[in-house]
């Protein structure tokens, strides 16, 4: 294999990574005023709030268990037709997907934006093939380095996705644009990211090999997580942790409109002043942390913080004080869910690392796809509880993981 070939896989792998977080971040602050707005023309204007935020959650909710099922699934077509076809159809899929989306807020169709998002969800889950191309191409040296990779383009595309989503959507901006906008942006995108990879992107995999496709991967993984004594507990303080912040992640734009009244633009600047935030933390402050501490240490204080800067967000009368408080949460979690992952990996045998961190993956996918199911409904009842509930399992988390830690000399 042509070690000059290297910097354009990995470069490529970069920018499909970037776009697929770039996906998800983009719709952060549209699907909420999209939906709850009562002149949108995807829901009869009779449609009550709490009707509006259940459809909100069933359509954030489609892509998390598209995107469930659709690792496992990529994945193994990868191992048997080789990565570059597989990121090649994943790409043209995710590309249709923007564009069924814009179409229905055109068109006014709900199902269309319930097709574009499962859609897109599905292709989400080529990020498994993605690890296995760095694999593939990656000395054991480098491999810590090019997997860190995929960690930059995830805070790159969650800090340029909320804040341009919201931005392409503000027609107080440009008056041509609307909230189709993003998505027209994201489809040219992976039009590029197409052409990136047929013309630079050398296949990877050096023997294929024809693996039975196994939909059910992710639900094993999670059965087997609790049947595993030692990191039950980890995997129990991973899915807490995962679930209240998703549950802040997906809902908190409720609020935002609720009580401040904000618009798409805001939304996306705030969610992108909370992912810059988090870069830095796991970019620059991480690293002397760490040399001071160690991970179950981090995880005991940082925890416990992210709740009640939760909390602190509920006091705020003006939409200024938001700004102040987020940093706080954003610090807490880049401190965290790094050391939750590297417990994980500490806790178990070195000759099943793969094995166990596909696992924990699994937890979290499992932890993000249940909080837009039921999220709809309770913040229909009260826009406070996506702060609320977010704390609740925050200190649940803390509570699991210092009962863990007094139990257990592993840590």
């Amino acid at each position: 294999m042509s070690r000059s070939l290297e910097p354009a896989r990995l470069a490529t792998i970069f920018f499909t990574v970037f776009l697929d977080m770039l996906g998800i971040g983009i719709i952060i602050p549209i699907i909420a005023p999209l939906l709850l707005n009562e002149d949108t023309p995807l829901l009869p204007t009779s449609a009550t709030f709490q009707e509006r935020t259940f459809i909100m959650g069933l359509l954030i909710s489609s892509f998390s268990i598209a995107q469930f099922f659709g690792s496992s699934v990529l994945g193994s077509l990868s191992d048997r037709f080789g990565r570059k076809t597989v990121l090649l159809a994943s790409i043209t899929g995710t590309m249709l997907g923007y564009l069924l989306l814009g179409m229905g807020i055109i068109t006014g169709q709900l199902w269309l934006l319930f097709v574009g998002r499962i859609l897109d969800g599905f292709m989400a889950g080529n990020l498994a093939v993605m690890y296995s191309a760095i694999a593939d191409i990656s000395e054991p040296s480098s491999k810590s380095k090019n997997f860190g990779l995929v960690g930059a383009a995830f805070g790159l595309g969650f800090v340029i996705g909320p804040f341009a989503g919201g931005q392409l959507a503000n027609n107080q901006l440009v008056s041509w644009f609307n909230y189709a906008t993003p998505f027209w942006v994201a489809a040219a995108l992976s039009m590029v990211n197409v052409v990136l990879i047929m013309l630079f992107f050398g296949e990877t995999i050096q023997q294929k090999v024809h693996k039975p496709l196994r939909w059910s991967t992710g639900i094993v993984n999670i059965r087997n997580a609790f049947q595993n004594v030692k990191l039950r507990s980890i995997f129990t303080v991973s899915f807490l942790f995962v679930f209240g912040f998703t549950f802040f992640t997906q809902f908190f734009q409720v609020y935002l409109i609720g009580k401040f009244n904000f618009r798409e633009a805001q939304i996306g600047t705030l969610f992108g002043y909370m992912g810059l935030w988090i870069a830095l933390t796991q970019g620059l402050f991480i690293r002397p942390v760490m040399k001071k501490f160690r991970p179950h240490q981090v995880i005991r204080v940082a925890v416990p913080c992210i709740a009640v800067a939760l909390l602190l967000l509920l006091i705020p009368n003006t939409s200024g004080t938001i700004f102040f408080i987020i940093p706080f949460v954003s610090i807490f979690q880049g401190l965290t869910s790094p050391n939750i992952t590297a417990t994980v990996s500490n806790l178990a045998d070195a000759d099943i690392q793969g094995e166990i961190l596909g696992i924990n993956q699994s937890v979290n996918s499992f932890a993000q796809m249940l909080p837009p199911l039921i999220g709809g409904i309770l913040v229909g009842l009260d826009i406070r509880m996506p702060l609320i509930i977010a704390a609740v399992f925050m200190l649940l988390a803390a509570w699991v993981f210092t009962l863990s830690v007094r139990k257990s000399s592993a840590y």
